[in-house]
């Protein structure tokens, strides 16, 4: 097995890497900090080649990105050939565009099946697709919700999961229950941690809040997941800090 990898999901840190000075700041600091590796998230102020070498100055693996949907469908060939040139081989849906929503549990269905459709044209260029939930994905259709759905009437092939656990208790679900179900499924997890403030929902850093974290990680260990990615929508401190205390409290957890 695969030795399992702590990485950075840019996006925690999208307010200081709009620029190529402060994107390669921003890469210096979190591999300062001690992570392995980062996911990408859309697209960067500068070329897929600068990319490379910046990545490649701070000894940092792009194990993934988050790359939009349409994008997907009208580029695909250039994303296939830009993560080729990168070394990495796994691109993901960051989430499903409104217009399937609202089409409720045939916008579901639909979504399945298209990006199973554009998966199969990933795999075939020898890399993998995946798709990363929210909590919209737990509305219910009768006795399924919606990410059973998207994962049921997906080819599994072709699509692979990304559980990520703040979003899968915010729409009432079980984080390491759904880290389980889609074993042999999902590479790259997103953690997030869950407080409450003020009474209402809030995010954390790994380990600050009250997700059931030995739970989480020990069910990632028996799925296959390789890259643990520390992603923070909202900070409530500066996010270069928050990443540091998931990625210290992850190391206390035994996850490198």
């Amino acid at each position: 097995m695969e030795q399992a990898v702590v990485a950075a999901q840019l996006y925690t840190v999208r307010d200081f890497t709009k620029t190529a000075q402060e994107l390669a700041a921003a890469l210096h600091k979190v591999h300062q900090m001690g992570y392995q590796a980062v996911e990408g998230v859309g697209s960067v102020a500068i070329s897929p080649a600068e990319y490379k070498a910046m990545l490649e100055k701070e000894g940092l693996v792009l194990c993934g990105t988050h790359t939009g949907f349409d994008r997907l469908v009208g580029d695909l060939p250039a994303v296939i050939n830009e993560h080729k040139l990168w070394n990495c081989s796994n691109i993901g849906i960051p989430s499903m565009p409104g217009r399937y929503r609202e089409l409720g549990e045939e916008g579901f269905r639909r979504f399945a099946k298209e990006a199973s459709e554009i998966g199969r044209k990933v795999h075939d260029a020898g890399l993998t697709l995946y798709y990363h939930n929210h909590s919209f994905e737990f509305q219910r259709f009768g006795k399924r919700i919606a990410l059973d759905i998207i994962y049921e009437e997906s080819d599994p092939r072709y699509l692979q999961a990304q559980v990520d656990t703040y979003w899968v208790q915010h729409g009432g679900g079980d984080p390491a229950a759904w880290c389980a179900k889609v074993k042999g499924r999902m590479t790259l997890v997103h953690l997030k941690d869950m407080v409450i403030a003020n009474g209402a929902q809030a995010m954390a850093e790994v380990g600050e809040g009250n997700l059931n974290w030995p739970a989480i990680l020990q069910a990632c260990r028996e799925g296959g997941v390789r890259w643990y990615v520390v992603e923070q929508d909202v900070c409530q401190r500066d996010p270069f800090e928050s990443l540091a205390i998931s990625y210290n409290n992850l190391k206390a957890m035994g996850l490198r």
